[in-house]
């Protein structure tokens, strides 16, 4: 079966153009134009990537994607029209796996999408359980465990912790950690680490304000506490 994408999005010509981009990449497409429709489809679809402009009629790009991300992991890019760091930080608070500010190129588009279904599909030749304290990292299954309950991260949050995870103690730059995750990043791209780490310590730390596990290698970038 293709992989199935949801793409979302009030400018017609673009959604045309991302539309015919993706297909002509073996992607099976279904576009929408506002929220609800989105949600609609992504309801019926039931997508592998969805694809979703901020800025959207009726209800945002964001509340949707915080909507979604209530009951799925699916991996989420959101299209920033403004290029502003506002928007993109919001995307990825409310669960995004990666943006890409408007206007940008087809061929970037489609590298970003490849780059999240290669996270999503590889099997993983890392150690295939990861056990930490209290947290358990299961490369076969993707799963993510704390204190005996599993907890649900986004395709690029558990990309983050599971390069963390093969070395613990390990100090990794945010640029060495984007490169693990995108064969291309823009430049500005590594405060989006920053966002996923505070979010991942939301979901993994006890207290993410003083955290056991996630560390911050001040001036540097993160590591993962060491046994």
């Amino acid at each position: 079966m293709p992989v199935r994408i949801v793409a979302v999005d009030d400018e017609d010509s673009l959604l045309k153009v991302v539309t015919y981009a993706l297909e002509q990449e073996g992607f099976e497409v279904h576009a929408a134009g506002d929220a609800a429709s989105g949600a609609a489809l992504i309801d019926e679809v039931k997508p592998d990537l969805l694809i979703l402009d901020v800025m959207l009629p009726g209800k945002s790009g964001l509340d949707l994607a915080r909507e979604i991300r209530e009951t799925s992991n699916v991996p989420i890019i959101m299209l920033s029209a403004r290029g502003d760091e506002v928007d993109r930080i919001l995307g990825l608070e409310f669960g995004a796996d990666d943006y890409v500010t408007k206007p940008f190129s087809p061929r970037e588009l489609v590298s970003r999408v490849k780059a999240i279904l290669r996270r999503v599909g590889q099997s993983s030749d890392a150690r295939p359980r990861i056990t930490l304290g209290d947290l358990v990292i299961d490369s076969e299954s993707r799963q993510v465990f704390m204190r005996g309950k599993e907890v649900h991260l986004t395709t690029s949050e558990y990309g983050i912790l599971q390069l963390l995870g093969q070395h613990p103690g390990r100090a990794f730059s945010r640029a060495e950690i984007l490169s693990s995750l995108w064969d291309e990043s823009p430049v500005g791209d590594e405060r989006a680490i920053d966002v996923h780490i505070h979010n991942m310590r939301e979901k993994l730390e006890a207290d993410a304000r003083r955290p056991d596990y996630l560390l911050t290698v001040r001036g540097f970038g993160y590591r993962l506490r060491q046994e």
